[in-house]
């Protein structure tokens, strides 16, 4: 019995870190796979992320708090009429933060032009052009 265990827990070691792994290769991740994007043009919402979807807050009356919580460092995306979240990124290595482009606009309807890649749930974006819409 210990014989067939020295042979089996080693190959089912390997087995299961492969398994832990595929997902992840298989979605072109990891290994130093370059995410797949898309150059898109997208309007919506720039939104503080905590204040809109922790305490429901929004509009122009919510616009200097957007700003003041952007300057801390809460993140504003960009929230499209069809609900997808674009996540702002930059292309830059090690990324810039984005709320300094974004700010301006809080609570505003705004056009964006760049690459989109998924991220989860939402959409990263890396800004090339923004303007209001």
């Amino acid at each position: 019995m210990t014989q067939v265990l020295t042979r089996v827990l080693p190959r089912a070691g390997l087995l299961a870190a492969a398994l832990v792994a595929a997902p992840g290769v298989a979605h072109g991740q990891g290994m130093g796979a370059k995410p797949e994007s898309r150059e898109v043009t997208v309007t919506g919402v720039v939104v503080d992320v905590s204040c809109k979807f922790g305490q429901g807050l929004t509009g122009d009356q919510h616009r200097m708090c957007a700003q003041v919580c952007a300057d801390k460092g809460i993140p504003l995306a960009i929230l499209t009429d069809d609900g997808t979240l674009y996540i702002p990124t930059s292309a830059a290595m090690p990324g810039d933060g984005q709320n300094g482009r974004l700010k301006e606009f809080a609570e505003q309807r705004v056009t964006v032009s760049g690459k989109s890649f998924a991220a989860g749930g939402a959409r990263a974006l890396q800004i090339e052009t923004i303007k209001k819409a």
